[in-house]
């Protein structure tokens, strides 16, 4: 049997390149529908995160801990996505490097960016309502439910800044996980190289555009029950500010624009600079 062997810096480049033409390429429902799965596996795994951690991001002498652990159990969201196949746009950003080569055009890139955001989106909004409405956010004396409803309404009252800057440094360690996937031979390297940059990423709190399309839609539905409202013991005001208005224009714009600048200039114009041109 053939070795499969890593692949040196240098390298990687290719293989992005030509990953990048073979995704700009893709049909419409395809896709649309490993748009849709890469969104949910984000979302399950934004949901597995939330129940192991919540309890201990709730209490500030171990809420370092709670990171630790939620930023283990959402790494699983990644691997997912990379060993099946799946199309995630935070991932995708990296066809800029095929575009910066002339591989792609820039309206193949957008294509490509707008039809697996969509899946993604549907994907993520999928797990969120089905997550509500089986009543699992009732776990942990109904706190889990409290919980959600705190984090979403952190993320949308981030202000546009910040959440433009957060979607920076996380794409920046999520593209640089699918970058060194790219140089793994096997399927252990590559959930080695997936798993550290995304523990770090969610430890640090940064902000995911596809991971707040479950984190902030359920916090919305969770705030409809009054029992998770009151036990968050978030004001009136907060709670009035956490809608899909919000949603949108706070939070989700700014991150998914960060989150471009983040992974594809960072790491796909950077690394093409290097390596074809420096």
């Amino acid at each position: 049997m053939q070795s499969v062997r890593d692949l040196k810096p240098a390298e990687i480049l290719d293989t992005a390149i030509e990953t990048g033409v073979a995704k700009s390429g893709g049909s419409f429902p395809r896709l649309l529908i490993l748009g849709f799965l890469a969104g949910a596996f984000i979302a399950l795994a934004g949901a597995g995160s939330n129940t192991a951690a919540f309890n201990l991001l709730l209490d500030p002498e171990t809420f370092g801990l709670g990171k630790v652990l939620a930023g283990t159990v959402f790494t699983v969201g990644l691997i997912m996505v990379i060993l099946t196949g799946a199309e995630l746009f935070t991932g995708n950003v990296l066809i800029l490097a095929a575009a910066a080569d002339k591989r792609v055009s820039i309206g193949r890139m957008l294509r490509n960016w707008v039809i697996v955001y969509v899946g993604n989106f549907l994907g993520a909004a999928a797990i969120a309502a089905a997550i509500y409405y089986s009543g699992q956010l009732g776990g942990g004396d109904s706190m889990l439910g409290a919980f959600t409803i705190k984090t979403a309404a952190a993320k949308v009252g981030l202000g546009f800044g910040k959440a433009f800057v957060l979607g920076i440094l996380c794409n920046w360690l999520v593209c640089i996980a699918v970058w060194i996937s790219f140089s793994a031979g096997s399927i252990v390297g590559k959930i080695g190289a997936i798993f550290f940059p995304i523990w770090l990423f969610v430890t640090c709190g940064f902000e995911h555009s596809i991971a707040n399309m479950y984190f902030i839609p359920t916090g919305i539905l969770a705030k409809a029950n009054e029992i998770f409202a009151v036990k968050s013991g978030l004001g009136t005001e907060v709670l009035e500010n956490l809608n899909w208005t919000s949603f949108f224009v706070d939070n989700l714009i700014p991150v998914t624009l960060g989150n471009i600048v983040g992974g594809g200039v960072l790491v796909a114009l950077v690394y093409w600079l290097v390596h074809r041109k420096a």
